[in-house]
Formats: structure tokens, C-alpha cells, sequence
């Protein structure tokens, strides 16, 4: 099993959601990624308030680095999680097919069917970036339990 965890530009909410979920799995061959559908950072390392909070909670991000999403990881990944409504069209414009448009989620779907977003931490309060990790981690949590069975 793959998963891929996939926001804007790949420096904030998808590597937090990327190491939450690959914390949260037991079995080793479940493997988790994360990508932008932008380019803006690739090469880069998260940003680092995803890094420190994803840190206060045990979790070490620091090593991972940005990429942009391609038409190739529908061949790749198993699932593919969205942080938004504008990640999930742009993912969804790209599928070549059903069964490629079939592995893409919205994130906090996982929670419950309101179509609600990850928000992005930098315009949200001075808790952006912890309000962000506590949604991902209570979506991971539930997505975690069932790759996990």
C-alpha cells in the first residue's frame, strides 16, 4: 500500500500529514509520500513551523523535501489525499481515467462527508499551523486504522 499526501506546494500541510500517517502505520510496507500540485518549492525542506510542531509531538519532518505531483503517481500510490477542494480538482483534472480519479480523497473526508478543507496554516490564526496538525491527525488516525487491518 502507497499513499500520497498532496497540498499546494508541499511545504506545510502535506509533509505534516505525511509523517502523522506514517507515525500512525504498524505494518513497514505501507509507504507514505507527499507532493505539491504547484512547484514552488521543490527541493525544499517543510516549512519550518510544520517542522517544530510536527517535532512537539514526536514526529520528525526535517529530513523530507518538496516535489511537485505528476501524472505518474496515479501509477505509484494507492491512495491520494487532498488537503483542499483546489488540490483535489487539480489532482482530479489530471487522472487519466476512473481508475485513477478513484484513489483521490479529500483529507478530512475521512472525518466526515461535509467536504470541509485543511485550512492553510499561514492565514489562519497564531495556532495555524497546530490547528493543522490536530486535523490531519485526527484524519490520519482513522485512515491509519484502515491501512493498518
Amino acid at each position: 500500500m502507497n499513499v500520497l499526501m498532496v497540498c499546494l506546494g508541499n511545504i506545510c500541510r502535506s509533509p505534516l500529514a505525511e509523517g502523522i500517517l506514517q507515525n500512525k502505520v504498524a505494518n513497514t510496507q505501507i509507504k507514505v509520500d507527499s507532493a505539491g500540485t504547484a512547484g514552488y518549492h521543490i527541493g525544499n525542506p517543510p516549512d519550518p513551523r510544520s517542522i517544530k510542531v510536527a517535532f512537539d509531538h514526536g514526529i520528525d519532518i526535517s529530513k523530507q523535501r518538496c516535489r511537485k505531483f505528476s501524472i505518474s503517481d496515479f501509477d505509484r500510490f494507492d491512495l491520494i489525499y487532498a488537503m483542499d477542494k483546489s488540490n483535489y480538482r487539480t489532482i482530479i483534472a489530471q487522472a487519466r481515467n476512473t481508475e485513477d480519479s478513484s484513489k483521490v480523497r479529500l483529507i478530512l473526508n475521512e472525518i466526515d462527508a461535509t467536504d470541509r478543507e485543511v485550512p492553510d496554516p499561514y492565514y489562519d490564526s497564531n495556532d495555524g499551523f497546530e490547528n493543522v496538525f490536530q486535523m490531519i491527525d485526527e484524519a490520519c488516525e482513522i485512515i491509519a486504522a484502515k491501512i493498518n487491518n
